[in-house]
């Protein structure tokens, strides 16, 4: 596979009773012992996760046929309004934040400077001025049904991001290729058993919630659009998977995230405007 699509015969989707996410992550220590409310909230994301591979619409394969979601052309054909903005942000790749900087719980897969980031929503709350910047990939996101979180992921030269899977499977991942500078296994994301190489202008649909990794071992920057979207479940998964999702905003873990993200906001800004205003030597 080296399109970011599937043939057909490769993306038959997963009988709910055959699905092996498994609710851990290889490699991860767990965390020692959590409170009793977090005991107990963790209990209820992991029977909402068993209901999610039961009553999920499109089956539970790790990487999806891009037709099983129409709109995955829209955002394709959106790439070259997108790929504007982003090269006018990377303008200041070095400004922009590390994840584990804004998400302090991804230090658990990555702790150096070579992953960053550009939000424009997290976890459903919007960052506004960067939406300013960005108002044509906002407009094409926008396309996106239940979109959570949208980004720009991006992967400096040699950085290699361990297996992990992602904290909950009420959400699918979408990722288009934006900068790509090399289609080899020097660049890749490894889903469950499946290989897959980012291609500029195409998507790639999987479930995080299947152990996966992804590497940069090429000496040029590679970047992604990388978005979240809530997955198509039946009732009553569905009414859990949105009282959770609508819950979670309201976590440590995620309020502390916002919060880390909106000073970040306020520097880079605060800098760009004192740069602007800057008279004339």
């Amino acid at each position: 596979m080296n399109d970011g699509t599937l043939k057909q015969s490769d993306s038959q989707t997963s009988q709910p009773g055959n699905a092996k996410q498994t609710f851990e992550t290889t490699g991860i220590a767990p965390m020692g012992r959590p409170s009793l409310v977090t005991r107990f909230f963790m209990g209820i994301v992991s029977w909402a996760e068993t209901l999610n591979l039961k009553y999920a619409k499109f089956g539970n394969p790790p990487v999806y046929d891009n037709a099983t979601f129409p709109w995955s052309k829209e955002i394709e054909k959106a790439w070259p309004e997108i790929r504007a903005e982003l090269d006018h942000v990377l303008l200041r790749q070095s400004e922009l934040p590390a994840f584990q900087d804004i998400s302090t719980d991804v230090k658990t897969i990555s702790t150096d400077q070579n992953w960053k980031t550009f939000f424009l929503i997290g976890f459903g709350v919007k960052s506004e001025q960067n939406i300013r910047a960005c108002p044509r990939t906002w407009e094409a996101v926008q396309k996106i049904p239940n979109l959570k979180t949208a980004m720009f992921s991006i992967f400096e030269p040699g950085k290699h991001l361990p297996a992990h899977r992602g904290p909950y499977n009420g959400v699918l991942r979408l990722h288009v290729g934006m900068i790509v500078p090399e289609q080899s296994d020097r660049l890749a994301i490894r889903v469950k058993d499946q290989i897959c190489h980012w291609q500029e202008g195409k998507a790639l649909i999987f479930d995080d919630a299947y152990e996966h990794e992804a590497w940069n071992h090429t000496d040029k920057t590679r970047v992604v659009l990388f978005v979240d979207f809530v997955k198509p479940l039946k009732f009553p998964a569905s009414f859990v998977n949105w009282s959770l999702m609508n819950l979670a905003v309201f976590t440590p873990f995620i309020r502390e995230g916002l919060d880390n993200h909106k000073e970040w906001e306020k520097r880079f800004y605060a800098e760009a405007e004192a740069l602007r205003n800057r008279p004339d030597n």
